[in-house]
């Protein structure tokens, strides 16, 4: 056996999540977040996606650079046992793993290929339903199959449905809704993408069902989102400010 494998990144996702905190646990549940994958170095070669075109989605295999540093655990508490039960690290989807590599599978909605003035190419693959923090490096990219990639009659014991939904929905302050406007040319659909992101309730597991009066905020593109649980579990957006990222 080999005793260790070196692997390159072939390209790195631009994404609107700048922080771990609020990305999705898994793809897909927020369609509105968007990202692009940049490819890189050799693999910047658009022999490398001919006939990608035909598929509507793609599996994404990415190193969890963020969270590498700190190692891996063999247990680990998952989310969706509220985060209190341990369970061993290869039962979840956890990003303390003994290699950081994950894997998303994400739609594809079109590849760019953007010609410079140097007659250099660069292909840009975009895609939607993300949960990849901005700048994370891809190792490999390929097509989802559903005759084999799908399947139907799978079991997932703690996590074979949905988790239920503490959260009742998203409003936004008056102050929200009128500041919106001046975002809408640069981010058409960012009420629609927090909608989206802060109905998953992004808070940890144990915080869930429980009176909270926190205020929280989440970095998306290169805003501050500022929200909190007001009456009866909806999510209030009270504050939206640029920062400079």
């Amino acid at each position: 056996m080999m005793n260790s494998v070196n692997i390159k990144p072939i390209a790195y996702i631009k994404s609107p999540y700048k922080e771990k905190f609020a990305i999705p646990r898994q793809p897909g549940l927020v369609k509105e977040a968007k990202g692009k994958v940049f490819l890189i170095d050799e693999a910047n070669n658009v022999d490398l996606v001919r006939g990608l075109e035909q598929f509507s989605h793609i599996w994404l295999l990415f190193i969890f650079n963020a969270t590498q540093k700190q190692g891996w655990k063999p247990l680990v508490k998952p989310p969706r046992l509220g985060g209190n039960k341990k369970m061993g690290v290869l039962a979840t989807r956890s990003t303390f793993r003994p290699n950081p590599i994950g894997i998303s599978a994400v739609e594809l909605n079109n590849i760019e290929v953007l010609k410079h003035k140097n007659d250099k190419q660069q292909i840009i693959l975009h895609v939607s339903g993300i949960d990849l923090l901005d700048r994370t490096p891809i190792v490999d990219i390929k097509p989802y199959l559903p005759y084999s990639d799908l399947i139907t009659h799978s079991t997932a014991n703690f996590a074979q449905n949905e988790p239920e939904q503490s959260i009742l929905g998203v409003k936004f302050s008056k102050k929200v809704e009128n500041g919106l406007q001046k975002y809408s040319n640069q981010y058409p659909d960012l009420a629609l993408l927090i909608k989206q992101v802060l109905e998953q309730d992004p808070r940890p597991a144990y915080k869930k069902n429980k009176k909270d009066d926190n205020v929280y905020g989440m970095v998306l593109y290169n805003l501050n989102i500022q929200w909190k649980i007001s009456e009866k579990y909806w999510i209030e957006v009270i504050e939206i400010t640029p920062i400079q990222i």
